[in-house]
Formats: C-alpha cells, sequence, structure tokens
C-alpha cells in the first residue's frame, strides 16, 4: 500500500482540453520550489497538464511498478537501475543534480565543522550522540544516508535514542530537526527553500559522495499500455531542452544555485 503521497493538481489555462500526465516526484524537488517554474512552462510550451503525486523516491517507484503514474522524477541511481533492469522503465534520464549537505544546530556539538569527509561528519555525530534525525521514509536521501552511515563503518541498527527516523518527506523532517537541534542530512535545494532555519546551519558539505542525481524515468508502456507514453515523450524533450536548461540553471534563492542541469541529448 502507497501512504503519504501528496496528489497535487496544478492547473494553467483550460484544464477541460488540455492532456494530462501523472508524474511522481520527490519530496525533495517539491521543496525546492522548482516545480514552480517548471509547471507553468510546462503549460505553456506543451499544453501538458502536469499532476504531481509527491512522494519519497521509494514510493515513487511503487507507483511506477504499479502503472499508476506514467513517468518519475527521482534520485537514487542503484534503485533506478534496477527498476531500468526489471523492464518498468526503458531507461533513465539523467535532467539535473545538486549536492546533499549535513544541517545542524548551530551550537555544532559533534563539531562538523572540523569534519575532513563526510564518513568523519558522520562518526564525530555518533561519537557525541548528537540527535540525528533520519527521514527514515525510503526515499533518495534516506538512501544516501544509510549509504553514508555504512562508508563510515556504523550501523543504524545499532544507535541509541539520539537517532530519530520520522518516516516524513525533507520538509517535515527538517521541522523536526529545527524543534529538536539535531543533525540531518537534506539536498542543499530543500535547504535553500527552507523557512524555519532558526537555530539551524549548515555545517558540513563538499565531499564528491554528496553528488545528489536528479533522473527522468518513463514508464514502460510494454508492461503497463495503459500509460501516456506520448506525454512522458514529449514532457522528456522538454525537459532536455536549452530552455530548460536555462530554467534550471538561472534559479536561484538568495543568489545561491539550487539545481544545475546536466541533461545529455
Amino acid at each position: 500500500m502507497i501512504r503519504l503521497a501528496v496528489v497535487i493538481w496544478l492547473a494553467f489555462g483550460s484544464a477541460a482540453f488540455a492532456e494530462t500526465i501523472r508524474l511522481a516526484v520527490t519530496t525533495s524537488f517539491h521543496n525546492s520550489g522548482l516545480s514552480d517554474v517548471l509547471l507553468p512552462a510546462i503549460k505553456e510550451d506543451i499544453d501538458l497538464e502536469v499532476q504531481l503525486l509527491v512522494v519519497g523516491t521509494g514510493q515513487a517507484l511503487r507507483l511506477g511498478r504499479a502503472g499508476d503514474v506514467d513517468a518519475i522524477l527521482v534520485h537514487s541511481k542503484a534503485v533506478e537501475d534496477a527498476f531500468v533492469a526489471e523492464g518498468f522503465a526503458p531507461y533513465r534520464r539523467e535532467i539535473m543534480y545538486n549536492d546533499f549537505v549535513l544541517i545542524g544546530p548551530e551550537t555544532d556539538p559533534a563539531q562538523l565543522k572540523q569534519a575532513m569527509s563526510a564518513s568523519d561528519a558522520l562518526t564525530r555525530i555518533a561519537s557525541a550522540k548528537a540527535s540525528f534525525v533520519s527521514r527514515g521514509d525510503e526515499s533518495g536521501t534516506h538512501k544516501k544516508e544509510l549509504a553514508l552511515w555504512d562508508a563510515a563503518a556504523l550501523d543504524v541498527e545499532t544507535f541509541d535514542p539520539w537517532y530519530k527516523a520520522v518516516g516524513a518527506g525533507m520538509g517535515a523532517s527538517l521541522n523536526t530537526a529545527s524543534a529538536m537541534g539535531a543533525y540531518i542530512l537534506a539536498d542543499r535545494a530543500s535547504w535553500l527553500n527552507f523557512g524555519n532555519k532558526t537555530g539551524l546551519a549548515l555545517l558540513y558539505a563538499g565531499d564528491p559522495v554528496l553528488f545528489n542525481q536528479y533522473a527522468y524515468l518513463p514508464v514502460n508502456p510494454v508492461k503497463h499500455p495503459h500509460v501516456n507514453a506520448d506525454a512522458a515523450q514529449r514532457l522528456e524533450a522538454w525537459l532536455v531542452s536549452q530552455k530548460v536548461a536555462d530554467l534550471i540553471n538561472s534559479y536561484t534563492i538568495n543568489g545561491e544555485q539550487l539545481f544545475t542541469f546536466n541533461a545529455m541529448d
């Protein structure tokens, strides 16, 4: 059963005549605010109404496997590759990237500002038993967090109550971290667009392992003949266009770029 799906209709113009596409996207993508830039342009340029289903990456892939969406936009390459290998998408198409960052209390009890790597940063948190909020929702961010703990030779199953898995999206998890004065792994775009920063700060970034690629996967009509494959192809062609490159690269908050376009024709 798919839980915590947020369905968002964004209609521009006459919905009675526009074609509709169902697109599952991550909460981190939606929380960044970029969808508010892209969706009106999609309607204007290719006359598609986009029905967003805002979920974690794991849930987005389950929706795709069930044929409940026409395409997905997610950010966890290993599970995307498995989705393609299983035949649920004919391929994955890289669209844009940013990076993951470690956020925490301004007082920084685990001294992440002195960390030399992402593994070092997480080891400092575990050694200090400092409060840490995990999304715990099988999202791309959650999967990345678990991989980072594993790379640091740390097992979350052995952690004391300082480690809190909340089973929530990026915005809600950041709010929990703010309320608790806890550390959290977030994508840079969600952090920059997050309004409740009081007491929190970006404390560690820059390790190449924190690279965060977003990819588009059309659901395979061979598996699910009812999906709107033509609309998924039209949307993909638009997403890799120069206009979208300009929209993505120019999307900033307080002068900071949130994503970098890297789709290859």
